[in-house]
């Protein structure tokens, strides 16, 4: 029987945005400085408190990336990333947060608002290598954002939307090496790819990129999954410091 003394611990719900796109070869990340306590100052993943015991999670993590960063996640795929709950995760009490990702190509400038001093793109490779630290366990939530990105890329046909309408085998290769953070093997890349059917498809010309032979054009297929996936290197081998 449940004992008629107990009542439910107080407990606040917040939402997260891990949200990655590709500037110049680089993966970047949206943070933005907190403009208040706690942590102030200090640079953190887009979010905040649900705004009533009305308002959806979905809700709020979209009204919370316009907020924050004057972004509007209509543009956006977010897909739910995972609950982060540990007792101590926020001085201001115990915080459940539900997390978001998404990976996008083409996405604009922020300009931040509400409780945000700045909002901006920042390279991933700068968190991961320690140069920018995040609040609360931030980073954390980065990270296994990151992880759920690197995979989509192994099943999915994402990366060719980082590219232009037609583009290299190099080109497409470059985007991989950015979001898994290790360098790739062209040849055997290009081998790798061509055993997917209808990931990519010649599209009969060539584009000459430097004092080699013209490289082939390519346009995204149809495929929408990976079959077989485009494994990446492991992680015991791969180094997570290079863009």
């Amino acid at each position: 029987m449940p004992d008629d003394d107990w009542t439910p611990p107080p407990v606040l719900l917040a939402v997260d945005l891990v949200i990655f796109t590709l500037i110049d070869s680089t993966l970047h990340a949206l943070l933005i400085e907190r403009g208040i306590e706690p942590f102030q100052g200090n640079w953190a993943l887009p979010g905040g408190f649900l705004e009533d015991e009305r308002e959806a999670v979905l809700d709020a993590a979209h009204r919370e990336l316009m907020e924050e960063a004057n972004l509007n996640a209509s543009q956006l795929h977010l897909e739910q990333l995972g609950a982060y709950g540990e007792p101590d995760r926020d001085p201001r009490g115990r915080v459940v947060s539900v997390a978001y990702l998404a990976i996008a190509p083409g996405l604009p400038e922020p300009r931040a608002g509400t409780d945000a001093a700045h909002a901006r793109w920042v390279p991933v490779p700068d968190v991961l290598g320690g140069s920018i630290k995040l609040a609360f366990d931030h980073e954390t939530i980065l990270r296994e954002g990151l992880e759920r990105a690197r995979a989509k890329l192994e099943h999915t046909a994402i990366a060719t939307a980082f590219c232009e309408e037609t583009f290299t085998i190099n080109e497409l290769q470059q985007v991989y090496e950015a979001v898994w953070g290790v360098a790739l093997d062209l040849r055997n890349f290009y081998r790798k790819v061509q055993a997917v059917d209808d990931f990519i498809v010649p599209v009969g010309a060539e584009r000459r990129t430097g004092k080699g032979r013209p490289a082939r054009l390519f346009k995204a297929g149809s495929r929408t999954t990976l079959y077989p996936p485009l494994v990446r290197p492991s992680p015991a081998t791969a180094n997570e410091g290079n863009g």
